[in-house]
């Protein structure tokens, strides 16, 4: 079929949602489409449908013949299928109750005191420079890369190495360079990780060097929590920082009243859109899904961005409010047992981020228009490269 809707779809603006979502789902919120790689698969955009998905045991990451999988994109995080069909459950489950405890709600409160440091000390140096300053390198990205160094017990002087094979890896166009990245870190924790269980400390990779797993199994899932674990909270802060510049009485709210941040956090999260990307799953048996068939083996796109935004769930579903108090709640972090075990400590570094920078920086402004601003292109996790800001 040559007549399908094609992936990705155009952005008007690098803060709105394509206009196809809501277009989509108006004719069904689970719909057919051509991916960015060329392949067939199933876009899911409703709210109800994306979170009945996410627990649907039917779904999942794996591939019963993974060569001839329908692929998203050329990403090599979430661009096809990934982990054994056999025991992909099994596996998700042993890797996730080892790392939950880490990342628990009781511990990430006692981190918020020394987040706030974190977030004090550098919009001193900020402060003290003369604008305009790019946010971007000076507070979005050291801030959760000092935090998820700081728990998973990397040293920080590497940050420069993993900031570049983070964005490596996040390459959709070329996988073989994006793969060469993913494998050089995932040898870069595995080094780390025999120091950790010859050193332990106290820390989440001290724990993974001692966990029951395989040496490519401890290193994959430790390359994946520093990637996940500072990626995607710094685009909020960056996204975060032009939705409510872009509302200007809602910047002065949260800087009159920091009580405010934690509402404020909340609609980032739903409102904030780096990517389009989405979450790829596949059918493991064939199953009747919102008004379709959608056959074993087939590929289902799941839109968060794009749930978030559901016209059926969120009153004035495209309008940033920062005190909104919506029944339902988002699903930026997904749901069930596919919800985001770093969801707590991102929630602890967004509140302490937007309940401080409105109040030290009132009179922050934009020192180059939203539209001019440049964007990080043929990356899965999307975002700027710069956030140039004045004051």
């Amino acid at each position: 079929m040559s007549d399908l809707p094609q992936l990705p779809f155009p952005r008007r603006h690098p803060l709105h949602v394509p206009e196809e979502y809501r277009e989509l789902r108006a004719t069904g919120p689970v719909t057919r489409v051509r991916t960015q790689a060329g392949d067939e698969a199933w876009l899911v955009t409703g709210y109800e449908e994306v979170r009945t998905l996410l627990a649907d045991p039917r779904l999942g990451r794996s591939h019963p013949a993974p060569e001839s999988a329908a692929r998203v994109s050329g990403s090599v995080l979430l661009g096809g299928p990934t982990g054994d069909f056999a025991t992909e459950r099994s596996d998700h489950e042993k890797m996730r109750k080892l790392v939950v405890p880490a990342f628990s709600a009781r511990r990430m409160q006692a981190l918020a005191g020394h987040v706030q440091e974190l977030v004090d000390g550098l919009l001193d140096e900020m402060g003290g420079k003369t604008p305009p300053v790019d946010l971007h390198a000076h507070f979005s990205f050291p801030l959760p890369a000092m935090v998820i160094c700081e728990l998973l017990g990397v040293p920080y002087q590497d940050r420069d190495l993993f900031k570049s094979l983070a964005d490596g890896m996040t390459d959709v166009l070329d996988p073989a360079a994006a793969a060469a990245a993913k494998d050089e870190l995932t040898a870069y924790i595995g080094t780390l990780l025999e120091r950790k269980r010859e050193h332990p400390a106290e820390d989440v990779f001290s724990d993974l060097a001692t966990m029951d797993a395989t040496r490519e199994q401890a290193a994959t899932l430790g390359a994946a929590l520093l990637f996940a674990g500072h990626e995607t909270t710094v685009n909020r802060i960056d996204f975060g920082v032009l939705l409510l510049l872009g509302d200007r009485p809602q910047w002065d709210a949260l800087a009159a009243d920091p009580s405010r941040a934690p509402a404020a956090v909340e609609e980032i999260l739903r409102v904030a859109a780096p990517s389009d990307h989405g979450l790829v799953r596949y059918a493991k048996e064939d199953m009747e899904f919102g008004g379709v068939t959608i056959r074993r083996g087939d590929a289902v796109l799941i839109s968060t961005t794009a749930a978030n935004r559901d016209e059926r769930v969120f009153d004035r579903p495209d309008e940033f409010d920062s005190a909104r108090e919506p029944a339902d709640p988002h699903i930026a972090f997904g749901y069930a047992h596919y919800y985001c075990v770093g969801a707590n400590l991102a929630r602890v570094e967004l509140r302490a981020a937007f309940g401080t920078l409105p109040r030290r920086f009132p009179t922050l402004e934009l020192a180059t228009p939203v539209e001019a601003l440049p964007r990080r292109t043929g990356r899965l996790t999307g975002g700027f490269t710069e956030l140039p800001v004045t004051w």
